[in-house]
C-alpha cells in the first residue's frame, strides 16, 4: 500500500471520528428532550397530551422511515445553508445528525418506558411534581438502558457517516470509495471495512461495560 495511500486512510480515521463525535452530541442534543416529550406526553403518562403526541411521533416516523442516503440528498439545501457547502466533513455533520435525532428519540422513549411504573407512583404519592419526577426517578432509573442505548446510536451513526462519502462527506467512506471502489484497489477497500468494523465493536463494548457499571452503582 502507497505512503499517500496510508496517509489518506489516517486523514479518513480522524475525519470519521469528527464526524461522529459531533453528530452523536448535537443529535442527542436535540434527541434526548425530544425523546422525553414523546414519552411523558404519552396516553397515560405525567404530561398526557395526544395531540403534540401525535404530531411529534409522526415526524419521528417520517424522518426514521427515510433512506439515509435520500436524507443526504434532501438536506443538501439545508447543509448549504448553515456550513456554505454541501460537502466535506464539516458538512456531513449536519445530514448525519437530523439522521440520528428520530433514531435517539425513539431510543430514549424506549429506555424511559422499561422504568416500573412503581417508582412514578411512589416518587408522585410523595408529592413530587412532574418536572422532578422526570428529573430525579425516571431518567436516573433508565441511565444503563440510555446509556446501552447511546453506545447503539454512536455506531449507527458511525456508519452512516460511511456513506457520506457518495456525496463527498470525507472520513473512511470517501477513502473506500475513492481508492476502494474507483480505482479498484481492494486492499484500500476492505481495511476501511475493517476499520469500521472494529470501531463498531469497539463503541458497542464500550457502551455495554459502561451500562453493567451504572446498574451496579
Amino acid at each position: 500500500m502507497d505512503e499517500y495511500i496510508k496517509e489518506a486512510i489516517l486523514q479518513g480515521i480522524v475525519e470519521t471520528f469528527q464526524m461522529t463525535f459531533f453528530s452523536s452530541l448535537f443529535a442527542y442534543i436535540l434527541g434526548l428532550p425530544l425523546g422525553v416529550l414523546l414519552y411523558t406526553t404519552a396516553k397515560g403518562h405525567l404530561f398526557e397530551n395526544r395531540g403534540l403526541n401525535l404530531i411529534l411521533g409522526t415526524i419521528v416516523n417520517i424522518l426514521r422511515s427515510l433512506p439515509f442516503l435520500i436524507l443526504l440528498v434532501l438536506m443538501i439545501p439545508l447543509t448549504r445553508l448553515i456550513v456554505g457547502s454541501s460537502i466535506g466533513t464539516v458538512a456531513s455533520i449536519v445530514p448525519l445528525t437530523i439522521g440520528a435525532v428520530p433514531i435517539i428519540a425513539r431510543m430514549v422513549e424506549s429506555s424511559l418506558n422499561e422504568v416500573p411504573s412503581g417508582i412514578i407512583e411512589a416518587a408522585d404519592s410523595m408529592g413530587a411534581s412532574p418536572f422532578f419526577i422526570v428529573l430525579h426517578f425516571i431518567l436516573p432509573e433508565a441511565v444503563p438502558s440510555l446509556i446501552l442505548g447511546a453506545a447503539i446510536n454512536v455506531a449507527t451513526v458511525l456508519g452512516y457517516s460511511a456513506m457520506a462519502g457518495v456525496i463527498g462527506g470525507g472520513g473512511l467512506g470517501a477513502i473506500a470509495l475513492q481508492y476502494g471502489y474507483y480505482r479498484y484497489e481492494k486492499t484500500v477497500l476492505w481495511t476501511t471495512v475493517a476499520m469500521l468494523v472494529i470501531m463498531v465493536m469497539l463503541i458497542q463494548a464500550a457502551g455495554t461495560k459502561l451500562s453493567k457499571s451504572s446498574r451496579k452503582a
